[in-house]
């Protein structure tokens, strides 16, 4: 095997995520390629050694431009808050080093364009970590739909619901409620949980055309957790827009984080001339399908257990009849990435894939600032 030098900034959530597939990746996928955990940046030193020590990286940084010098880091995962995208990703790419971004991409499209223009020139690899595309049961949807099996398809539905933002004394800013803040997320639901959806959906059933959304921020003031004083809300809380596809198809997304009761619900159904899927993220192993095509006596919806060994990823598992959970959508995305080494294919989504989640979600927050339709 050879070694891929990770070099990763931030240790958050996503940390703990990219950290856990980076170490199981090669173990499950072996390949020519192996990741190697060689440096951990964050700007606590000592939150970040413990951090290195618990995962195993062979050292810190706490300056990520230190980190981007280096001659024995080959790919920078970037798991910062959204407003350090760009900055850190540009250089990376001035610095020849492979980019796996968390997403969204970046705070608005001009961003975007910026750094797609950066990889690009630099000739660098490069991925964004929308990693519900891995989960096996959304990648056989995607393989029958690619099939024919649905036919033309007429509605593409989704949501993805929270609670956690409901109590009004939860503060926004700082290291564990950036989301919240305009500053530090650039947006709220729309980034944070509606790209998932608009990623998977343009992956799926193709382009979207023109958006008409409407947003709310249930909560106007909270107190910003680094200056203490009470600050305007500048996220939205909620988010719901209709769409038309380049397919012909209507689309119909959902978000908030006002649902009590979801923790984080996201599913997602799909119907067609011929057949309709649909997927729920608390059920990730089960996709379920309806088939027009079977008798009549017995037509009805099936669950799909994706677990045997010819359906996505699986083979690579348990036995049958034994699944998998969350963090192996992530274990996936790195063993496509490495795979992508090997092969010199390009890996999606990349930057310009994720560039068209951007483009829709900036349409989506001028459709409901502006109350009316936005092309894409």
């Amino acid at each position: 095997m050879k070694d891929l030098n990770i070099g990763m900034i931030g240790y958050g959530f996503m940390g703990k995520a990219h950290s856990n597939a980076y170490s199981q990746a090669s173990h499950f996928f072996p390949g020519e390629y192996r990741p190697v955990l060689k440096a951990l940046c964050a700007r606590n030193r000592d939150k970040a050694a413990g951090f290195a020590e618990n995962w195993g990286y062979e050292s810190i940084e706490t300056d990520w431009r230190e980190l981007l010098k280096r001659d024995d880091i080959d790919a920078v995962d970037i798991c910062t808050p959204n407003n350090l995208h760009k900055e850190i990703a540009i250089a990376a790419a001035e610095a020849g080093k492979m980019i796996l971004c968390e997403k969204p991409l970046a705070m608005d499209v001009a961003e975007g364009e910026e750094m797609c223009a950066a990889v690009e020139k630099a000739g660098v690899r490069n991925m964004v970590w929308y990693n519900y595309r891995r989960v096996p049961a959304v990648t056989l949807a995607k393989q029958l739909i690619d099939e024919g099996r649905l036919g033309k398809v007429f509605h593409y539905r989704a949501n993805f619901l929270q609670d956690w933002t409901i109590n009004a004394d939860v503060p926004q800013g700082g290291a564990a409620t950036w989301r919240l803040d305009a500053e530090a997320a650039g947006s709220g639901v729309t980034g944070d949980l509606l790209a998932h959806c608009i990623d998977t959906a343009l992956w799926l059933n193709g382009g979207i055309q023109d958006v008409s959304a409407m947003t709310e921020t249930f909560v106007k003031e909270r107190m910003h957790a680094e200056t203490g004083q009470k600050e305007a809300v500048k996220i939205d809380d909620a988010c719901s827009f209709l769409c038309h596809f380049s397919n012909g198809s209507l689309g119909l997304f959902e978000s908030t984080r006002y649902a009590r009761g979801h923790k984080a619900l996201y599913t997602l159904e799909i119907n067609g001339e011929h057949a309709s899927i649909r997927w729920d993220l608390h059920d990730l192993h089960r996709l379920e399908y309806f088939d027009h095509g079977d008798d009549s006596i017995v037509r009805g919806w099936r669950s799909i257990h994706v677990s045997d060994g010819d359906q996505p990823y699986m083979g690579n598992w348990w036995v049958p009849g034994l699944q998998i959970g969350y963090e192996h959508s992530f274990i996936h995305q790195v063993a496509d990435f490495l795979k992508s080494l090997e092969t010199d294919a390009v890996v999606s989504p990349n930057f310009r894939d994720a560039l068209e989640t951007q483009k829709v979600c900036d349409a989506v927050l001028a459709s409901a600032a502006e109350r009316s339709w936005k092309s894409i």
